[in-house]
């Protein structure tokens, strides 16, 4: 099937749908300018670059750091420009604008925040892996989060040769240990009230449109944790005759039992929307 027919029925699809179920991995975010290498990463941690030698975002946020200071003088400006900061390309409004009218739910592995950004309803999104802008108690002693905008915007303002002052290495407030990010990484990661109740909204959603006409929408999801979104939509598929299943990524792929009812789309999701 030619991309413009795959297009146009897509497109039928979600205006059709009853409710839409969207799915969203890191290729939705690089697709929308948040790269985390190349020109991005040079324009802001080129200093970081020149003293430390690694040539990427993700590789700088493994770095062994001698010092808190220097841990959170990176992480700081990281958070900064990928959590509070939005992205160069309006893809996240785009998908709001073509869902907004329709019954929606969003499940995501990205931390960025984009969609709430972007303007989607917070009620209505499930960010199973963690939230740049979350500290936790890195034990962790207690199963809370806690906001860090002002502090990170401290942080950034403050740190003088990658360095941030003493006095902001954050602590947790009930055992005075570091603070880390609240990220999905090991079992030390706090599933908050938030949390739970996210993934309780996300769990009756699903169960109320079970027989429903509903669009699986998948956006630039991999293969790092395909039991969280792939697999679960493939199954959720398979079990409403009425359900269709849409993958836009460069190696879209589905199993022979929802083939009739998938559509595979190897094309830049940003020029999509």
């Amino acid at each position: 099937m030619e991309l413009a027919e795959k297009l146009k029925r897509a497109a039928s699809a979600l205006d059709e749908a009853e409710a839409v179920v969207i799915g969203a991995g890191a290729g939705l975010s690089v697709s929308a300018g948040f790269e985390y290498s190349g020109e991005r990463f040079h324009d802001n941690f080129s200093d970081f670059e020149e003293k430390y030698g690694f040539h990427d975002m993700y590789t700088g946020g493994f770095y062994p750091y001698h010092t808190p200071e220097e841990f959170w003088a990176y992480w700081s400006r990281y958070i900064l420009i990928n959590r509070y900061r939005d992205p160069p390309k309006p893809v996240y409004r785009r998908l709001l604008e073509r869902v907004r009218d329709k019954d929606y739910f969003v499940i995501t592995t990205n931390v960025d925040h984009c969609f709430q950004k972007a303007g989607f309803d917070k009620s209505r999104l499930f960010y199973t892996q963690g939230d740049y802008g979350l500290f936790q108690c890195s034990v962790p002693c207690h199963k809370k989060t806690y906001e860090n905008e002002e502090i990170v915007l401290r942080m950034v303002q403050k740190q003088r040769g990658m360095k941030i002052p003493s006095e902001l290495v954050p602590r947790c407030p009930v055992c005075g240990r570091p603070m880390a990010m609240n990220l999905r990484s090991d079992d030390r990661f706090v599933e908050d009230v938030g949390w739970h109740n996210a993934s309780e909204r996300y769990r009756k959603f699903l169960e109320n449109c079970r027989k429903k006409r509903v669009v699986f929408l998948e956006l630039g999801v991999g293969w790092n944790t395909p039991a969280i979104i792939k697999y679960p939509f493939w199954r959720f598929t398979q079990q409403n005759p009425a359900a269709i299943y849409i993958c836009i990524n460069p190696e879209a792929v589905c199993p022979d039992e929802i083939k009739q009812r998938s559509l595979l789309i190897d094309t830049d999701i940003s020029a999509l929307f």
